[in-house]
């Protein structure tokens, strides 16, 4: 069984004159990811490996986690929608267990959303399409290779929004 962990950046800043793309975390951003780290580093474990959108508010959220793994940055996943955050966890090596992806609303809750299989839990299925706040993680187990992840197959499990 693997755990596939899909987490919102943190609460970015609105600074006058930035690209969103440029737009960097806000100092609540930072120490609520720094607990999303504190937080999977308890429950879950080490991470394998990480996919990260290439925005600066994902790559600030990262490294306030404080979570070290091979990471791959990928533009598709700033805007992506959910067929491009799947195929992104879909090419993560077949030997890695847990997997993080740091991305953003509306692609990382509709993921979790559309890979949820009937044996999750509704409530936590209605959590996800009723918000996915800033530094949100769904928790979700696959059982199956990466490769073969698809809609409906993983458990979710949890979401978790630390504060």
């Amino acid at each position: 069984m693997s755990r596939l962990l899909l987490m919102r950046h943190g609460k970015a800043a609105f600074p006058d004159g930035v690209e969103d793309f440029e737009r960097p975390l806000a100092d609540r951003g930072r120490r609520e990811a720094a607990l999303a780290g504190d937080w999977i580093r308890e429950h879950v474990g080490s991470v394998d490996a990480v996919i990260c959108s290439t925005a600066i508010r994902t790559r600030e959220t990262l490294a306030a986690t404080g979570l070290e793994a091979p990471t791959t940055f990928l533009d598709s996943i700033y805007e992506g929608w959910t067929g491009s955050l799947l195929e992104a966890v879909q090419s993560v090596e077949a030997s890695a267990d847990i997997v993080l992806l740091v991305g953003h609303a509306p692609g990382t809750p509709g993921l979790a959303a559309r890979l949820a299989s009937e044996e999750s839990d509704p409530t936590v299925v209605n959590e996800v399409r009723a918000g996915f706040p800033t530094s949100a993680i769904a928790v979700l187990d696959v059982a199956r290779p990466w490769a073969q992840l698809d809609v409906g197959t993983a458990t979710l499990l949890e979401v978790v929004i630390p504060r």
